[in-house]
């Protein structure tokens, strides 16, 4: 291949990702700015939003980043129904690190809003928020990323140039819409709004 056919090939693929990219991040910043009652009745709430999104875009991308090099080692078939059990252990593996980077961002935000007497939530409400929403986006946030690997795998297109964008993007949209799902889920059972 010259090198104009391979730069050609790369743009193909990249630019309809990049551009489902850009329309996702903006849905998600809609979601994000419709939720000023969620972040006044949960104090702390914005702090931590940087680092769940951050968190799914990192342990997903790395998901999806696995399960490609699985793929391009013959190592894992492009079948989720005769699929490899390593599969199964790499999607249990990134929704466990999820879920302990959601905890673990909880429990900081907490830390350090009480330290500088910003009067967070109860350290609870904060856990409980993110570990529902790294539940929830981690159940669709696994199986998007097996799906659009395996199916881009299959049509010819590189999966390491769809994950990148696809992925990080996906997990802040499904990241921002679960994350105000589990903000009223707990207010609701804590009896708040």
């Amino acid at each position: 291949m010259t090198v104009r056919e391979v730069a050609t090939r790369a743009y193909r693929e990249g630019i309809p990702a990049l551009a489902a990219s850009a329309v996702g991040g903006l849905l998600a910043g809609v979601v994000l700015g419709s939720m000023d009652a969620e972040f006044r009745a949960v104090p702390g709430l914005l702090v931590l939003v940087p680092a769940l999104l951050a968190t799914r875009g990192n342990v997903y991308g790395s998901l999806g980043a696995r399960v490609a090099t699985g793929l391009h080692q013959g190592l894992v078939d492009p079948s989720v129904r005769d699929a490899d059990p390593r599969l199964f252990r790499a999607v249990a593996a990134a929704v466990l690190n999820g879920l302990i980077a959601s905890t673990f961002a909880a429990l900081v935000a907490f830390a350090i809003l009480g330290a500088i007497g910003a009067g967070p939530a109860p350290l609870s409400m904060l856990v409980a928020i993110a570990i529902l929403a790294g539940i929830l986006s981690g159940v669709v946030l696994s199986g998007l990323v097996v799906v659009v690997v395996f199916a881009g795998y299959r049509r010819g297109y590189n999966p390491d140039t769809l994950v990148g964008p696809l992925v990080t993007t996906a997990g802040d949209v499904f990241g921002v819409a679960f994350l105000l799902l589990a903000v009223r889920i707990v207010l609701a059972a804590a009896g708040v709004g």
